[in-house]
């Protein structure tokens, strides 16, 4: 069987099993199991492959159609235009997500005009590509950010520091179930990507989002537990003139912004939409006002 061959079969059997982005999962698995570029396979195309590579190649296809993400297998995944690895200890990062980073970043970019230092806590790490990213634009802007991350997870804390070993960035990463062993009392922001799926609504995603961390995804009856945690918690970790983003589902808003309201703790609250023109990022203020 040369490449050519193969790739149709692959193909074919994912849009039969109504896979979505076929062709798109069909091309990386082809890339990833023959070591070569998009370029090279069809240059290649009548090349006759090794049974084994077949096997390989059409066991991949088998876990797709049964659900597993096709980063699960290639341990890889690109956000911000870095790579990072990824496996079934960590939720894998999403486009959606680089608008939380990239309005982190505008937020340090005002901060930076007040104070020299700054000090940024993700919360909920996983697999630490929030935190990585935002080292790595803040660092070649030439601004001194120290990125602290934690995660209740030791094995999705354990893939977070080998993509930011990968990445070359230093990150502080601690092991907290939310803000349990967060000792810093003086965070200029904490960002978070915090798990807000309705719990009874995680049944109802498709067979691939099923297949990433229940913990990573699990957000509690009403998919606000972890916000509630944050917006009560939060303002104690921060410092006077701190700010708080996260990123909320795309129903979300008006319930997480109330409760950011509601504490009177925080001011400047607002949301910005991402590139769907969804409603994605909660954003909020300490109340310098208001004394701990």
């Amino acid at each position: 069987m040369n490449i050519h061959e193969l790739r149709k079969i692959g193909k074919d059997n994912l849009i039969l099993n109504n896979i979505e982005d076929a062709q798109t999962k069909n091309e990386i698995l082809l890339q990833f199991v023959l070591k070569m570029s998009k370029v090279e396979l069809v240059i290649n195309s009548d090349k006759s492959l090794e049974e084994n590579k077949v096997c390989e190649f059409l066991t991949y296809i088998d876990q797709i159609i049964k659900g597993k993400p096709v980063q699960y297998i290639t341990n890889e995944q690109e956000f911000m235009k870095l790579k990072f690895y990824v496996d079934e200890n960590v939720l894998i990062p999403q486009p959606d997500t680089e608008i939380l980073v990239e309005e982190t970043i505008n937020q340090i970019n005002e901060l930076v005009r007040e104070k020299q230092n700054i000090k940024v806590l993700d919360l909920c790490t996983g697999s630490g590509a929030i935190a990585i990213s935002i080292k790595r634009y803040t660092k070649e802007s030439g601004k001194n950010v120290d990125v602290f991350a934690s995660d209740i997870s030791e094995k999705a804390l354990e893939v977070a520091r080998k993509n930011a070993l990968n990445n070359n960035e230093k990150i502080n990463f601690i092991n907290s179930d939310m803000f349990e062993n967060i000792e810093e009392k003086n965070f200029d922001i904490i960002v978070s990507n915090p798990p807000y799926i309705e719990k009874e609504m995680i049944k109802s995603l498709s067979k691939e989002v099923q297949n990433e961390p229940i913990l990573a995804l699990d957000g509690g009856k009403d998919g606000l537990e972890f916000y509630k945690i944050i917006v009560k918690d939060g303002y104690k970790h921060l410092s006077v003139n701190g700010r708080i983003l996260v990123e909320i589902g795309y129903n979300q808003k008006k319930n997480v912004m109330n409760l950011f309201e509601e504490t009177k703790k925080y001011y400047g609250i607002k949301c910005t939409k991402d590139l769907s023109n969804n409603d994605r990022v909660i954003s909020a203020r300490y109340n310098k006002e208001y004394q701990i």
